[in-house]
């Protein structure tokens, strides 16, 4: 007897039968929910119960109907079964059904581990949420203030793990011993980058100068996690007050000191920003699934730095309400993983209308059910995809990535078109960020509704007097801090020159794609451990969604060789579905991320 294990499930086999005991469900996952939870293709397509999801109940079905052939009555019901397409269903047909039922009793590896990997081996009983949240705790205490051998920093990618973690970790294992799988989250481990309030951990903004920022109420965002049933156990690094790409923060150092984030890959390096913690922590295997947030490439910077998937969603897809800002005019918030499946299921938690964040008004009717529907790793066959060539650079690993990345789409079905830029594209592409004239303005505003009662400093010259933040920033902080409420309208108010470019920038760029009969655009997220040019700052002046995917690493005579970059993909608004499924194809095709080889398994 051997364990077959394909795409996170496993099937029993004794040489050319299916034994029966390789579909009964243990104790953890007996019950089943009464909706399904995954709506990727690859475990719905198969349904024939009717439950849009492959069950036990299926493959019952198809066991009592073994040897039912193409002529026989009752095919048509059953004929999507026939996977090998012979006309006749066997115990061939019958192992790829059960290859759709989210369960894996055989040995767990948490590196690399996707939310498909944990559901399965915790709906056979192999383990548990408490156990998996466990084991990420003990990696963050081994590797994550350690100088690891090989390393030359340590990756500071944490600044809080929270001392409520395990008890939430057993009430989602509680939750499924008595419903089963009732969501793709339900106890799987996340660290959130630390400006997301959270009512069981402080929210330090990176700053040492609000270490005691205890909010009474989570971020919407984390809200949504929590009621998906995600365990919410720790809080990532990041640049201060997502400032810029470095990760330097001072939550609890001696005042004048500061903690960078280092890149798992090569701790020479960085890790990118400001979500810089959040992409270290990932990648190195330190968490589940990442959030972070982007006002102009702050998840879209680290992804590609750590090869991770990151998506920026539209402005407005979900809530902002509980996140410290930097510009609110640019502000998203997102998940960051290592996979597109992951990323996924992660933003089908976080998205809905909020009354206290205005913009999400404009998504009604246009979110689906779930973004794991458009998973198929057929997307790309018909897709068109365009490019402009000079936003690919001169670097040569970056050229070489970006063309063999066309080639994959190109082999995958995908019509690539080379585009040119229109009049007016150069200054969409150079608008600043809103994060000097805006910070003051929307940090008072969370000041004034979220920052915990214990905080001493409550407005930014209060922070400046403490000398309790990265000191370095002084002149940028005091420049902020000068900016008055003339210059925000001017610059942010309903006809300041900020608001109408963006909007400028939505229309042009959304035209540009209607005119090629674009599904999306695609360009380099970075070079190696570089930005490229102004790439990232297309999603954020239109406020169009972006998801960056890897595409590979450079190599020897090319810069920083053994370096990630990623793909990113662009599209219209609300369309975040048409870019997971074009990423999710490309990521099947090309298999393109890499492990830090210093953060394996413990000892």
């Amino acid at each position: 007897m051997k364990l077959r294990t394909i795409r996170g499930t496993a099937v029993l086999t004794i040489g050319c039968a299916v034994a029966a005991s390789a579909f009964t469900m243990s104790p953890a996952s007996a019950a089943e929910p009464e909706s399904a939870p995954m709506l990727a293709p690859y475990y719905t397509e198969l349904d024939v119960t009717g439950d849009a999801q492959v069950t036990t109940a299926d493959v019952d079905l198809a066991a009592a109907s073994l040897g039912l052939t193409a002529g026989s009555a009752g095919w048509q019901d059953l004929a999507v079964l026939d996977t090998d397409l012979d006309g006749t269903l066997t115990v061939v047909d019958l192992a790829d059904l059960s290859h759709r039922i989210i369960y894996d009793d055989g040995a767990f590896e948490i590196i690399e581990a996707s939310v498909i990997d944990m559901q399965a081996a915790m709906n056979a009983g192999v383990t548990t949420s408490v156990e998996l949240t466990q084991h990420y705790i003990d990696r963050i205490e081994a590797y994550d203030r350690a100088i690891v051998p090989g390393g030359f920093r340590a990756l500071n990618s944490i600044i809080t793990v929270g001392d409520q973690a395990l008890a939430a970790a057993a009430a989602a294992d509680a939750t499924r011993s008595a419903e089963g799988m009732t969501s793709m989250l339900l106890g799987i481990p996340i660290a959130v980058k630390d400006n997301y309030d959270t009512v069981d951990m402080v929210t330090t903004g990176g700053c040492g100068c609000w270490n005691e920022n205890q909010t009474t109420t989570d971020a919407k965002m984390i809200e949504g996690l929590r009621a998906a049933g995600a365990v919410i156990f720790a809080k990532a690094s990041l640049d201060e007050f997502a400032y810029g790409f470095a990760s330097e923060f001072s939550s609890f150092q001696t005042p004048g000191s500061t903690l960078l984030v280092a890149n798992p890959y090569d701790t020479t390096k960085s890790a990118g920003g400001s979500s810089g913690g959040t992409g270290a922590a990932i990648a190195a295997n330190l968490a589940g699934i990442g959030f972070g947030t982007d006002t102009g490439g702050s998840i879209r910077v680290p992804s590609s730095y750590n090869q991770l998937v990151g998506v920026r969603p539209t402005v407005g897809l979900a809530s902002r309400d509980g996140i410290i800002p930097l510009a609110l005019s640019q502000d998203t918030g997102g998940p960051l993983t290592r996979s597109v499946m992951d990323a996924a299921v992660a933003l089908d938690a976080v998205v809905g209308i909020d009354e206290e964040d205005p913009v999400t008004l404009k998504q009604d009717g246009r979110v689906p059910d779930s973004y794991t529907s458009f998973l198929d790793d057929t997307s790309l066959d018909g897709a068109r995809i365009g490019y402009i060539p000079a936003m690919v650079g001169t670097q040569t690993g970056t050229v070489r990535l970006f063309g063999e990345a066309a080639s994959a789409l190109g082999a995958q079905g995908a019509t690539v078109v080379e585009i040119s830029a229109p009049e007016g594209f150069a200054a969409v592409l150079s608008e600043p960020s809103g994060s000097t004239n805006e910070f003051l303005h929307d940090l008072d505003s969370y000041i004034g509704t979220h920052l915990g009662a214990d905080v001493e400093a409550r407005t930014l010259t209060d922070i400046l007097a403490t000398g309790n933040y990265v000191t370095s920033r002084l002149p940028v902080y005091e420049t902020r801090n000068a900016v008055t409420e003339e210059t925000y309208q001017a610059w942010a108010g309903e006809n300041g020159t900020h608001t109408l470019q963006l909007a400028a920038g939505k229309e042009l760029v959304t035209q540009l794609m209607d005119e090629w009969d674009l599904d999306a655009i695609i360009y380099p997220s970075t070079n190696a451990f570089s930005t490229q040019a102004t790439n990232m700052r297309l999603s954020p002046n239109t406020g169009m969604p972006a998801v960056t995917v890897p595409m590979g690493q450079t190599i020897e005579g090319e810069d920083n060789p053994g370096a990630g970059v990623n793909l990113e993909f662009l599209g219209r608004d609300f369309d975040e579905g048409t870019l997971l499924g074009l990423g999710y194809a490309f990521e099947q095709a090309t298999h393109a991320r890499t492990t830090p080889v210093l953060y394996g398994p413990l000892p």
